[in-house]
């Protein structure tokens, strides 16, 4: 795999969960997160962390930054 990050970014909203766990089973490694994403609304923080927890995906630390708008690396 590159060692670029593949994000999910806006249009999140509209897919599912299985259509995100595909796209991360597919190669995406990182996600933007958290309450808007330019104009776009993102899904809550607590259903993406549903979702990573059941798909056994944790946020890399060393990624996560602390901001209104957050990316953060999974692996």
């Amino acid at each position: 795999m590159p060692r670029a990050a593949v994000r999910l970014s806006a249009g999140r909203e509209a897919m599912d969960e299985a259509l995100q766990a595909l796209c991360f089973m597919a190669g995406a490694n990182s996600m933007f997160y958290g309450d808007a994403l330019l104009p776009t609304a993102n899904p809550q923080m607590e259903a993406d962390q549903r979702l990573l927890q059941r798909l056994g995906l944790r946020v890399d630390a060393s990624q996560h930054h602390h901001q209104p708008v957050e990316g953060a690396t999974c692996r």
